[in-house]
């Protein structure tokens, strides 16, 4: 199991992951942070050290800088055991449909699964 930390547009395509990763019988945890600032530190914590595979994946959709994944990588900092992968806008967004901008920059359903699996096959 791994946890997936998402907030916003981000957090239906979470539950969407989860749903499809159950069909295969590959669970995951989800969890929506409600607000980055305060950040419950302890919630996501507690959430990853339980789990099988200490990796918790955020997924935002944004910058890589100070959003969601920095937030939690700074909560996790004190936990060398639990390693930490960020999905969020790596470019400059363009006219899209929201779920092509998703897709483009790999913070949809079908990225999170694809992270999911990487982790858990190794």
């Amino acid at each position: 199991m791994v946890t997936v930390v998402a907030a916003g547009v981000t957090m239906q395509e979470a539950l969407t992951a989860a749903a499809k990763l159950a069909e295969e019988d590959v669970f995951i945890r989800v969890v929506d942070p409600f607000t980055i600032k305060p950040l419950d530190d302890k919630t996501i914590v507690c959430c990853t050290k339980g789990t099988k595979k200490k990796h918790v994946i955020t997924v935002e959709d944004h910058y890589y800088e100070g959003g969601l994944g920095e937030a939690v990588a700074a909560a996790l900092a004190s936990e060398p055991t639990i390693i930490v992968h960020r999905l969020a806008v790596s470019g400059v967004p363009f006219s899209a449909t929201p779920a092509e901008l998703l897709e483009r920059f790999e913070i949809d359903a079908k990225a999170i699964v694809k992270t999911v699996k990487d982790i858990i096959s190794n």
